[in-house]
């Protein structure tokens, strides 16, 4: 790092690729915050990674590895427990030095003309957000809204950490949509993409501007 006094929040995105992740570093940038690619095996160590960030977001990619809550992995599902145990451990780093974060990834869908796209469509579903939850005041509104869909694993009630409380749902089959810290600053997740612009409402942009004007704080 650079001895000049910083003025723009670093926000360190998790990537198997920096390219993978330009969909989230460029509205990043936009807002303003400077970007750091944190990418499985780049490094030796994670620590060096978190005190050079002001900002953490996990952006989308393979599933967790079931490894980690006990149950078999599934035939023809691709895993990297290299970034799980990064993410993993920048998450619990993150959290002990308070520095924002953000986490963001039902399942993506065929393209009905393959030839035409260049992978899978997301396919699209209602949830509800509580109203006055840290989300709703984020991008400025809560209750029933659309959204994309590109996962195929996502947590109920039942599963879910004591120290988060659920913010959004899917209408559909109660799946969780959203959690977010009641303790630290600002700690949200969210299980749609907010990275592919056109396919949620342009408020959802606040989910990144927010990450920047918070992590900016911290400098």
């Amino acid at each position: 790092m650079s001895n000049k006094a910083k003025t723009d929040p670093v926000i360190g995105i998790t990537c198997s690729s920096e390219a993978r992740a330009r969909p989230y570093s460029s509205i990043v940038e936009r807002f303003g915050g400077e970007v750091k690619y944190l990418i499985p095996g780049r490094k030796e160590t994670w620590k060096e990674d978190v005190s050079e960030i002001d900002g953490l977001l996990l952006s989308g990619g393979l599933d967790v590895h079931p490894d980690w809550y006990g149950q078999p992995p599934q035939p023809g599902r691709i895993y990297s427990k290299k970034r799980d145990e990064l993410e993993i451990n920048l998450v619990n780093a993150s959290l002990k030095k308070d520095i924002v974060q953000s986490l963001a990834e039902h399942d993506s869908v065929d393209p009905e003309d393959p030839s035409e796209t260049d992978g899978k469509e997301s396919s699209f579903h209602r949830i509800f957000i509580s109203p006055g939850c840290r989300l709703a005041s984020t991008v400025g509104s809560g209750g029933f809204v659309r959204v994309n869909s590109r996962h195929h694993q996502g947590l109920k009630e039942p599963q879910k950490s004591v120290d988060l409380m659920t913010s959004a749902w899917s209408l559909e089959d109660g799946v969780i949509e959203a959690l977010e810290s009641p303790v630290n600053d600002w700690v949200l997740g969210v299980q749609f993409h907010p990275e592919r612009r056109g396919e949620l409402p342009p408020h959802f942009d606040r989910l990144f501007e927010t990450l920047v004007y918070k992590a900016k704080s911290t400098i």
